[in-house]
């Protein structure tokens, strides 16, 4: 090395380095002379790029003299060509002259691993870099390369030498007579037998191996009448491995082989995958099996027949349908499901093989279904009827003059809809599958045979208790609109509205007679099938009359239809005519039934409070955010010049039945206003759900009534509506002096109230949820108010409300400020967030008093849950401070805290083990003594955290093995089976910290 910077400024040319090197090349010691080559390679390694065509051409015929010399320099020689192989100045010809000399003077398997790699890599550069000048050689080099693999045994070695066989052929490279010496030389591995040793510093596995030698026995046809005989062998034997390799060899080969290379051996193939299929005990043997059975079916049925040929695929077929389809018909049906595997393997190959085969199969299946009587036989073979039912899907549509099906399609439907009505649970839901299936193919029509959509939706209607009965209906519903919207949703509506669900009742025998129960499946129901426009049209109203005519007080039949609703919302958002549809049906409706209940309270006060329930409202709020976040921007701002007259001004006019006991004025003084108030939560839903460019009339008015009502009114849930639905408005307001004035003034009434009074926790809401908005959309205000929101992290009273509330800030919201309603969201504001808040944290946390330390602790990990993994990693050395004193809040005798800080420990131990090794002794003692805390979720996050512990440095773990195997013994034991479940978990990998090969 200490010649190669004099080469490469030029100082040195190589020759004269050689003539340099005279005395130790020309010495008769033969360690000398290798010593001095040894040198001279390794310069040629440095600087093979700088050489000159003159220079590689002497260097080439001084290293080929070489290769005569004693055994004791061919290592030093090898390196030296393979330098010389790298060099772009190599002359035409010095390539194969180069490699015909290594394969005459080199007994390559005699030389050391690492010299016979080198000779690997010669052939390596050459063939990447001189390919048309060695394929000149023919077959010649292909011998060669035969005598320098042969009994290669290195795993390294052999990887090179399998890439180096399978380039051969499929660069076309000549191999002349020597296919079948080629294909012994590599076949010989096979199947692999390796087992890569403990801590192999390579990383070669046995897998890797496998596919390497498989992609060169795969590679060619050529192959095919060597090959296929050894696979037959191989898939005999009984070693499982040697199965495995065997039958995924042969499907990869079925890619590039036809009939002629598959005609001999096709009796012997079917005969082993049949056998392996009927009698294996393995499950993965009969998968590769069956995939094999698909590439042969798939093979004969790509290849083009002449007019004189054989038909292989028919025969092949028939050979399967004798051996299997008697099966089907046998009363014990002990080899039904195999022989059905069998058949659909082959039939899923191509659109042929499958008329073929179901042209057979179908037939005897429905003979067969209407033969027995038992369900359990029933289901067996309608679950077989399924499998080739699910295949048509893969061809698209049907051929009406090829396809089986439509000429038994009355059969087939008759069968499907007679196991929808069958008193088993199992059968029907076969049953609905296969409806699932038969609604989805394009050709195929369940109205057209003898009133088979009445029979469909009857049965349906009677088995609607299952959820997958809805989830057949509901994408059935978009093929055939007309039949459920004609017949399935009025008989629904007709079970929901009877009071009694008789008829109902008597389809259901294998569920809750509860009339709830009851009444709850047909609302699924009746939103599943709302997958159409004309659908939707008939299933809400049906949906909002039984919401007008549930009883008084039943707070939990308005939250079912509301969740209803809810998916019908979801389903048509995407169409616009359904859309608004929707829209001008329900928002209104619901909105009506709100204000007539909150101004007949006023007034009546023993009149239901169903309505003005917290959770019917909360349940009401997605429903009409829902049908108002896809609506066009001119259809909004229709809508929403009537909704915000409404809560400002008292217009009712747009609602159906308006007439009201009094006066609408939520935003007024008063107690009795209390229950109008309530219905703000509907306002937000409406308005912060509105696209980002409708102008919302008398905005700044609404801003400050909401902006009054969230800091005064004493109901926390009126005021923290009123504060989501002011923080939705300001997060989506243009930039201006509109938006700083009202933003001025909510600081100005949150500030006081803040320090003193009744309504500090109205006021620290409106703050975080005015923060969060600042927050999302990057406003400079929002530093401002985050340091407010850390100034009450060390307030007794606000302090634990302040902490929690971190999670509000960096959490996704369900009901407003996050994309899917328009909001102003920017990326990476997460990330942002925590560089500017996480040291403040710190800090705060080391110069808190003992009885707000807590505070700080929750926020931190509120914070650092919710960033994204990979942010958190790198962004360690920022807290890493933090941590060696806060795992000491883990002493703490607050549940909350303790989970707070393992839920944010157990990512960090994942993601940053080195890291947290710093912290081993404190997190090992501290995790310990937690796993038998009085609290379950605590017990179980200790031992979580104690399980990723062993993610660790085995080195840094071992000196606690011992202590943390005998610690878990004790939760084993524990009375939750939850707590058992994570300690042996955790335990069981600390047993293995240090064994070998983990």
């Amino acid at each position: 090395y200490l010649f190669s910077p004099g080469v490469k400024d030029g100082s040195w040319t190589i020759l004269q380095l050689v003539e340099a090197l005279g005395f130790c090349l020309e010495n008769t010691d033969p360690r000398t002379r290798g010593r001095g080559i040894q040198l001279l390679s390794q310069v040629l390694l440095e600087c093979h790029s700088l050489l000159q065509e003159k220079e590689v051409l002497h260097l080439v015929l001084f290293y080929e003299n070489r290769l005569q010399d004693h055994h004791l320099m061919i290592p030093s020689v090898l390196q030296g060509l393979r330098a010389l192989s790298l060099c772009e100045a190599l002359a035409p010809g010095l390539a194969v002259s180069v490699l015909k000399a290594i394969f005459q003077e080199v007994h390559v398997q005699s030389l050391l691993q690492q010299d016979r790699y080198t000779v690997y890599s010669i052939i390596t550069n050459f063939m990447a870099t001189r390919e048309e000048e060695l394929k000149g050689l023919g077959a010649d080099f292909t011998f060669g390369f035969i005598q320098v693999m042969d009994g290669e045994k290195d795993p390294r070695n052999l990887m090179v030498a399998f890439q180096i066989v399978r380039d051969l052929i499929v660069r076309n490279y000549a191999l002349g007579p020597f296919v079948e010496e080629l294909f012994e030389v590599t076949s010989c591995y096979f199947p692999i037998d390796f087992t890569p040793p403990p801590n192999d510093p390579h990383g070669i596995q046995r897998e890797d191996l496998i596919l390497s030698l498989r992609a060169v026995l795969a590679s060619t046809p050529q192959f095919a009448e060597f090959l296929l005989p050894l696979l037959i062998e191989k898939m005999d034997s009984d070693l499982q491995s040697a199965k495995l390799d065997s039958l995924q060899t042969l499907t990869a080969c079925c890619a590039i082989y036809g009939q002629k290379e598959l005609q001999e051996f096709l009796p012997s193939l079917w005969s082993s995958l049949r056998r392996e299929v009927f009698q294996t005990a393995s499950e993965k043997v009969e998968a590769e099996c069956l995939s094999a059975l698909h590439a042969l079916s798939a093979c004969l049925s790509r290849s083009v027949l002449s007019s004189d040929a054989e038909d292989l695929l028919d025969s092949f077929l028939s050979s399967i349908l004798q051996d299997c389809r008697h099966h089907l018909c046998e009363p014990d049906m002990k080899l039904v499901w195999p022989s059905a595997k069998l058949l659909q393997a082959a039939a899923s190959a191509s659109l042929r093989t499958y008329h073929r085969l179901t042209h057979s199969i179908l037939p005897l299946l429905l003979e067969q279904y209407n033969k027995h009587s038992q369900s359990s036989q029933r289901r067996t073979i309608l679950e077989m009827l399924l499998g080739f039912l699910e295949l048509q899907q893969k061809w698209g549509h049907i051929e009406e003059d090829e396809s089986t099906l439509l000429s038994l399609q009355e059969t087939v439907c008759s069968v499907v809809f007679s196991a929808l009505t069958d008193p088993s649970v199992q059968l029907q839901l076969v049953g609905i599958r296969a409806l699932t299936v038969l609604g989805s193919l394009q050709g195929w029509c369940l109205t057209s045979p003898g009133e088979a959509e009445g029979r469909c939706c009857s049965a349906l209607v009677a088995v609607v208790s299952c959820l997958s009965a809805m989830e057949a209906a509901g994408s059935l519903a978009p093929a055939y609109p007309k039949v459920f919207s004609g017949r399935m949703v009025p008989r629904l509506g007709e079970e929901l509205q009877s009071g009694k669900a008789d008829s109902l009742a008597k389809g259901l025998n294998f569920c809750s007679r509860d009339l709830h129960s009851l009444q709850q499946r047909c609302l699924q129901a009746l939103a599943a099938v709302s997958t159409h426009t004309s659908i939707v049209r008939e299933t809400v109203p049906v949906l909002l009359q039984h919401l007008r005519n549930v009883e008084a007080g039943n707070a939990r039949e308005i939250v079912s239809v509301c969740q209803s609703l809810h998916r019908v919302a979801l389903q048509c958002q995407q169409d616009a005519e359904g859309c608004w549809y929707y829209h001008q049906a329900v928002v209104p409706c619901l909105l009506a039934m709100a204000v007539q209940a909150a101004t007949q309270e006023s007034s009546h006060p023993l009149v239901s409070k169903a309505l003005l329930e917290e959770e019917v409202l909360t349940a009401m709020v997605p429903v009409i955010s829902a049908a108002t976040t896809h609506l066009s921007p001119e259809l909004a701002a229709q809508s929403v010049s009537h909704v915000v007259p409404l809560f400002l001004d008292g217009e009712v006019s747009f609602l159906p039945q308006n007439s009201f006991p009094c006066s609408f004025q939520p935003f007024e003084d008063g107690e009795c206003l209390e229950p109008q108030r309530r219905l703000v939560a509907l306002l937000m839903a409406f308005v912060c759900s509105l696209p980002l460019n409708v102008v919302i009339p008398q905005q700044e008015r609404l801003l400050r009534e909401l902006l009054a009502l969230s800091c005064s009114c004493s109901c926390p849930f009126t005021a923290t509506t009123a504060s989501k639905c002011f923080a939705g408005l300001v997060n989506k307001h243009p930039a201006g002096q509109q938006l700083d004035e009202i933003l001025q003034l909510a600081v100005n009434r949150m500030e006081p109230g803040l320090t003193e009074g009744p309504h500090r926790i109205q006021a620290l809401t409106l703050l975080l949820w005015v923060t969060k908005a600042l927050v999302l959309r990057y406003h400079p205000l929002s530093s401002h108010l985050t340091d407010k929101l850390l100034g009450l992290l060390s307030d007794v009273e606000l302090g634990p409300t302040a902490a929690d509330g971190f999670s509000l800030l960096m959490a996704e919201s369900p009901d407003v400020l996050h994309k899917g309603c328009h909001a102003d969201v920017r990326i990476m504001f997460r990330q942002r967030f925590f560089t500017d808040n996480v040291p403040k944290l710190v800090q705060g946390f080391h110069g808190a008093g003992a009885d707000v330390k807590a505070n700080y602790l929750k926020s931190l990990s509120h914070v650092l849950n919710h960033l994204p993994k990979p942010v958190l990693v790198t962004e360690l050395p920022t807290v890493r401070a933090g941590l060696s004193r806060g795992t000491t809040a883990l002493s703490c005798s607050d549940r909350v805290v303790q989970l707070s800080t393992l839920s944010c420990l157990q990512p960090l131990l994942l993601e940053a083990p080195q890291i947290m090794s710093l912290h081993i002794d404190t997190l090992v003692t501290k995790f310990l003594s937690l796993t038998s805390s009085p609290a379950m979720a605590v017990r179980i996050a200790a031992l979580r955290c104690a399980h990723a512990l062993t993610s660790l440095p085995t080195i840094v773990l071992l000196p606690y093995k011992a202590r943390v195997i005998r610690a878990l013994a004790k939760p084993l034991d524990d009375k939750k089976r939850l707590v058992r479940k994570e300690a042996v978990a955790a335990r069981g990998e600390w047993f293995l910290v240090g064994s070998p090969g983990r």
